[in-house]
């Protein structure tokens, strides 16, 4: 047998265990773990470990007030309401995002106006986000996604000249930093996730970030009144609060070693990041966060291998490559979201985006040496693996 042949046409797999898996064993966490039982905290309605993960993630985020909650998805909920957001209304947004930020705002009775991104980092582009203001809009949600960077100045400046409310959705971007300032704070309200394959994890969680100020204040008192139910209505457990803490705590040095592994697959053809580069990052503040580092697939420079085929054959090789998100347009009807036209970059990153799981970015060493001896086995055998391996049908049905 070929010693090169790829593991999806029956060669041997690079990784035979698969990618590292996540989360990682962590002593710090252990321990917090054996504290719980110990002395029943996990178990109890209130304890000391809410408030310290509170205190400490707003340390982390200039002083921000931090309301914890049950998830990522509660926690833009929750921002959306904070905001003010009420049916009739419209919420503008990237037409390629998570579905869930579309379905927050559906929920609310509110109407998601989806806009074009930026060709070349695939992140919302502050011009549609100018251009989509109408006399119903009451915020602007956006998403730092895949290790790109939203131009949080132009669209913060373009919110307050419009008199709008601004969502930062961190979920993918805990521990960055934009223009100098922590990713979650550009915004009248930011967010935070803690599912189980993000950079802090809980196996679900979630954190809304309010600026120390009035109007922060009442985007947090609306809040407050709307989970008060006699108890909370997406509360964060005291024992997720527990496993949490370590990790924050850990999270600026994990976020630098990320970084620094992520810029060493710059310069693989047909894979284009899209976080900015090193040299950029340094002199504007920029310090990205690699939840999924992701690139624009050119399947040209794979022998047209389709994307799908392309990710197969890295899992195959235990490297955890998957494709992006769908576009907006492929999962939402125009009759729940209103299209600013053709959208055709966000459409493209539908097509085209891939991603890295970030587990692979922390730990290194043979790890991070096997995704560029994968790709390039892959690229050889190209035009093997697309005559070769099935793809299942990659289409889905609008949400009517």
């Amino acid at each position: 047998m070929n010693p090169d042949r790829p593991a999806i046409l029956g060669g041997a797999p690079l990784r035979p265990d698969g990618p590292p898996g996540w989360p990682p064993r962590d002593s710090a966490v252990d321990a917090a773990l054996r504290a719980l039982i110990e002395t029943g905290d996990w178990g109890r309605y209130h304890g000391p470990h809410v408030e310290a993960l509170r205190e400490a993630l707003s340390a982390m985020h200039a002083g921000a007030n931090v309301h914890l909650c049950a998830g990522g998805t509660a926690a833009v909920e929750l921002a959306l309401i904070g905001a003010g957001v009420e049916a009739g209304d419209e919420v503008i947004l990237s037409g390629y995002d998570f579905r869930a930020n579309a379905a927050n705002v559906l929920a609310l009775g509110a109407t998601p106006v989806a806009v074009d991104v930026r060709p070349d980092t695939w992140q919302i582009a502050p011009a549609a986000v100018l251009a989509a203001f109408t006399s119903k809009t009451k915020a602007v949600l956006v998403s730092h996604l895949h290790g790109g960077v939203v131009e949080m100045p132009t669209v913060r400046a373009a919110c307050d000249r419009a008199g709008v409310a601004l969502i930062e959705d961190a979920c993918q971007y805990p521990g960055a930093a934009v223009r100098g300032r922590p990713a979650g704070t550009w915004g009248d309200v930011g967010t935070l996730s803690f599912g189980g394959s993000k950079l802090l994890s809980a196996g679900r969680g979630g954190a809304v970030l309010t600026a120390p100020t009035p109007a922060g204040e009442r985007i947090a008192a609306r809040i407050r009144r709307y989970v008060g139910r006699g108890n909370d209505l997406s509360p964060l457990s005291e024992m997720q609060a527990a496993v949490l803490l370590p990790q924050a705590l850990a999270l600026a040095e994990r976020t630098a070693v990320r970084g620094g592994n992520a810029a060493t697959l710059r310069s693989i053809d047909g894979l284009k990041p899209l976080a900015p580069p090193p040299a950029r990052e340094a002199s504007s503040g920029t310090v990205p966060a690699f939840y999924k580092a992701g690139f624009q697939y050119d399947p040209a420079a794979f022998d047209g291998l389709s994307r799908e085929r392309f990710c197969a054959a890295m899992r195959a090789e235990g490297v955890a490559f998957d494709p992006g998100f769908a576009a907006l347009s492929t999962l939402f009807s125009a009759k729940r979201v209103r299209f600013e036209g053709d959208l055709p970059h966000a459409s493209e990153a539908g097509r085209r985006c891939v991603v890295l799981h970030h587990p692979a970015l922390l730990t290194g060493g043979e790890d991070l040496a096997a995704i560029s001896v994968a790709i390039e086995r892959v690229r050889a055998w190209a035009g093997e693996i697309a005559a070769a391996v099935p793809v299942s049908s990659t289409s889905q049905s609008l949400e009517l």
